[in-house]
């Protein structure tokens, strides 16, 4: 190009051939019409007055660049080890998921034939021998002996590493960093994608970047992800033996054809989680069922294709081995149920919500199949079928049960849920939540039927509870149960605490939450009974209690009692503090928010050094000043946690002082 500048006209003709040293150069012409561009033929005289026309600069290419993917590939697979091979790819998202496409039995380094050795050593260029002369892990030194070479053991590693990308993190470019770079350091054993970038999202690239570089992944996790189909995940299915847990949560993309290449290609699979999954259905379940011998776990939710025919199949084939089934909204029946009551032999985890084509008969036929002998934990909840003759067979069918929740069972009456709690004999926890046709009488003849093992009893927005005056004959107490519940039931007063107090003296944890017909006088006989000693007392929402039943509880029971809640008890005062001060040593959990507390309450707390408090809540206390601030500081030298939210007369800079000088302490201003 320079020849074409410096030409001055003097010289007699231009000696012909290129104009420009380097073909490169060429694109510094234009042409005057298409194709056609301004050169000088050979022999003629060439001059300055002849009009030229350039085009603009086009941006050099770098020489890495120019190269195609296979010659780029073989350069970047000759690199010696997993962290050099992490590093190349930092340069460009080219080199990057170039490597994230290379298996890890694509990169063995061997030595190199005796004849190219010396040409070798002076260029510095080691070759890869073929992958079928190479085991997997094997590398050889330059004599040809195997050496031991940590960074190849490390590329599949062992799967130490967790993984997760939310929102708009989750692109395919993290995804194939992440398959580049975590080989090298223990191997990708967990991935978690939630969401996806709106504009740059995860597809079945970044999943086949992870089943080419992470064969050691065991978890997989895919939520919200709308790009990524069978393509990708039958991609991991190939790559991924090791894989044990997958979840897959709205993903319309994704069918049955890939989760079967899941079953086949990943024996060790032992969850399975599957939610709002369009196309998702019966032909999944039956290859799990039969081609994964080690599952254990299976969450169906939302699936409108799963019906009774995936539910039996999975369940004839893996109910020897299978162990939690949670079915969430689905389109099944009765059939379903009584499956999994005849082959569910080693279930021992059940949860069934919003099933609303199971009738009463399901229930039934369920606990008289004889099958759920090792059922230790039932929750059902919004299932219309629910009836007194079907909880009545679960109890005699389910011998081992344990913990049962039912909630949003409205058909359920008292004499379904006393035949149930006679039937089972081995019941420790029993939960109600929303079943409004339990009374006083289902309540109290629970626990007059499970006196021996029950330990748990809880009870919440039951409406139909309502006090009744009504004598109970003279029972043996239920000496079992420790944790009593009670909790938003409006209907539930004094004389139902009574009874409480009568049959219940092994109380330990106590939560009457929400009674507005609780007062002093239902507590006294309560409280009093409690021979074992109060660790836990939650009365919040008990807006009739006062100090003389809280007093009267720290007094008694002070030498238990670790957690104290009276929140929007505001009859309780800084009386009950001076108590607790003097009385409450082992206590740690103190919530007095929106009480009748001033700034001698908080002071009585700090004046005594036996008291050991880790949490404390003065949330809405209107009546703290600053004047309470040093005391807070003194209590602080044991607090993990301050709640002074809404405490208006505590000034800013009192709040600043706090957060300053109680850095330790995790404080809500």
């Amino acid at each position: 190009m320079s020849k074409v500048f410096n030409f001055s006209g003097d010289d007699a003709f231009y000696h012909g051939g290129a104009v420009y040293p380097s073909p490169m150069e060429s694109s510094l012409f234009l042409s005057r019409r298409n194709h056609v561009d301004v050169y000088f033929p050979p022999c003629k005289r060439s001059r300055v007055a002849v009009p030229f026309v350039f085009t603009e600069k086009k941006q050099k290419l770098s020489s890495i660049d120019v190269l195609p993917d296979e010659c780029l590939f073989e350069v970047l697979r000759r690199l010696s080890d997993g962290k050099e091979r992490s590093a190349s790819a930092c340069v460009s998202k080219r080199w990057l998921m170039l490597l994230s496409s290379i298996r890890g039995d694509e990169t063995v380094i061997s030595d190199l034939s005796p004849s190219l050795e010396t040409e070798e050593r002076s260029t510095q260029t080691a070759l890869v021998k073929p992958v079928d002369c190479v085991k997997k892990g094997e590398v050889l030194d330059s004599n040809g002996a195997e050496v031991a070479d940590a960074e190849s053991q490390d590329i599949e590693g062992e799967g130490h590493l967790s993984r997760c990308l939310d929102g708009k993190k989750a692109t395919d470019v993290r995804l194939a960093a992440i398959a580049v770079g975590t080989p090298s350091h223990g191997g990708l054993g967990k991935l978690s994608i939630r969401g996806s970038n709106p504009i740059r999202g995860v597809t079945d690239t970044g999943l086949k970047a992870i089943a080419r570089g992470c064969p050691s992944l065991r978890a997989l996790s895919l939520w919200n992800v709308s790009s990524v189909s069978d393509e990708g995940l039958i991609e991991i299915a190939q790559g991924c033996h090791l894989l044990e847990k997958l979840d897959l949560c709205q993903c319309p993309a994704i069918t049955d054809l890939s989760l079967v290449a899941i079953a086949k290609n990943c024996p060790n699979l032992t969850s399975l989680t599957i939610e709002s999954c369009s196309k998702i259905g019966n032909e999944t379940l039956q290859a799990v069922g039969r081609f994964c011998p080690k599952l254990k776990f299976v969450s169906l939710k939302n699936c409108p294709l799963i019906g009774d025919q995936g539910i039996a199949s999975l369940l004839s084939s893996a109910g020897h081995v299978l162990t939690k089934v949670k079915l969430y909204a689905l389109n099944i029946s009765d059939i379903s149920l009584a499956v999994i009551g005849h082959y569910g032999i080693a279930v021992t985890d059940i949860v069934l919500i919003g099933l609303q084509n199971i009738n009463e008969r399901g229930f039934w036929v369920m606990g008289n199949g004889q099958g759920l002998q090792k059922l230790r934990s039932l929750a059902i909840t919004a299932c219309h079928g629910v009836t007194d003759l079907g909880l009545e067979a679960l109890g005699k069918g389910c011998p081992n049960l344990k913990l049962f929740c039912l909630r949003k069972c409205t058909i359920l009456s008292d004499n379904g849920l006393v035949a149930f709690a006679k039937g089972s004999v081995a019941l420790e926890n029993l939960q109600l939540e929303e079943c409004h046709r339990i009374t006083q009488a289902g309540f109290v003849g629970v626990l007059l039927s499970c006196g021996k093992k029950l330990k748990v009893l809880s009870m919440v927005n039951c409406f139909g509870v309502k006090e009744l005056a009504c004598r109970f004959p003279s029972v043996l107490p239920c000496n079992s149960l420790q944790s009593l519940s009670i909790r938003n039931c409006p209907g539930v007063g004094n004389a139902t605490l009574a009874i409480v107090g009568r049959v219940c003296p092994k109380l330990t944890h106590l939560e009457l939450s929400g009674l507005l017909e609780v007062t002093d006088e239902g507590l006294f006989p309560l409280v009093q009974s409690c021979e074992a000693g109060l660790v836990k007392v939650n009365l919040s929402g008990c807006v009739n209690v006062t100090d003389r039943s809280v007093s009267f509880i720290t007094e008694l029971h002070g030498g238990s009692l670790e957690s104290l809640n009276v929140d929007e008890c505001r009859y309780v005062t800084d009386a009950t503090l001076l108590v607790i001060s003097n009385n409450c040593w082992l206590l740690k959990e103190l919530d007095i928010s929106k009480c009748g507390i001033t700034d001698s309450g908080i002071a009585s707390l700090a004046s005594t050094v036996r008291l050991n408090l880790q949490i404390l809540s003065l949330s809405g206390c209107s009546m703290l000043s600053d004047k309470s601030v040093p005391f807070l500081q003194k209590l602080g030298q044991t607090l993990m946690g301050l709640n002074i939210q809404h405490c208006n007369g505590v000034s800013s800079s009192c709040v600043d002082l706090l957060l300053e000088q109680l850095w330790r302490c995790d404080i809500l201003s």
